[in-house]
């Protein structure tokens, strides 16, 4: 789960450094996330666990080690793969919906018992030998989307405040024609940000860039 401490941190930092209220930038997404407002960032410097995500899926993906190796490794990955193969070639929307079957039919563990830590950010490797939390659901959704060749400017892990439950939470968010959707581990369903309103999204991350999201 994101940690209640990690958002207020990240808020702190935002609210200091008044040049982040800059003129919204032109986005791949629609920019009323949940009706919010976005205001885009390069600088992912602030988000390490999210960087470090990146740096060790990369090293997971060209780990060769044996099939027959006890430690979980590339080779071991071959049947989130496979899943993936078979969904190739399916429309975005069935490919969208797939990914998020597939994901949340892992169990949900907190990072405490899986890394003895409060926070952790997992790879999808460590995912599915983990299983996980929160972002580990909304990690693995947005990394299966773009190895299926979609445009990682057209997807997000986003972290929200759950007004209902009163924790902070993450999913992802992808855009669909004039539509975000959005794949939630405690939604089944894959369902329109339009249709949720127990969320506040806090900030949003890809690959590239980074986004505060403020009310209208």
């Amino acid at each position: 789960m994101v940690k209640k401490t990690q958002c207020l941190l990240i808020l702190l930092f935002l609210l200091a450094n008044s040049n982040v209220w800059s003129a919204r930038a032109v986005s791949s997404m629609p920019s009323d996330l949940f009706g919010y407002q976005e205001i885009q960032k390069d600088n992912l410097i602030i988000f390490p666990q999210w960087l470090s995500v990146l740096e060790r899926h990369l090293l997971n993906i060209k780990d060769n080690s044996s099939c027959q190796s006890a430690t979980f490794n590339q080779c071991h990955l071959s049947q989130w793969k496979a899943f993936l193969e078979r969904i190739k070639h399916l429309p975005l929307k069935q490919q969208i919906k797939s990914v998020n079957r597939y994901a949340n039919e892992k169990d949900y563990v907190l990072d405490i018992e899986n890394y003895g830590v409060a926070d952790y950010w997992a790879t999808p490797k460590e995912f599915l030998l983990n299983n996980g939390d929160c972002e580990d659901y909304a990690i693995i959704k947005m990394l299966s989307m773009k190895w299926l060749g979609h445009d990682v400017a057209t997807m997000r892990v986003v972290v929200v405040q759950d007004t209902n439950l009163r924790i902070p939470h993450a999913v992802m968010a992808i855009r669909y024609g004039n539509d975000i959707l959005i794949l939630d581990n405690q939604i089944e369903e894959v369902i329109s940000h339009a249709d949720i309103f127990h969320y506040v999204p806090v900030y949003s991350v890809n690959e590239n860039n980074w986004w505060m999201h403020v009310p209208n």
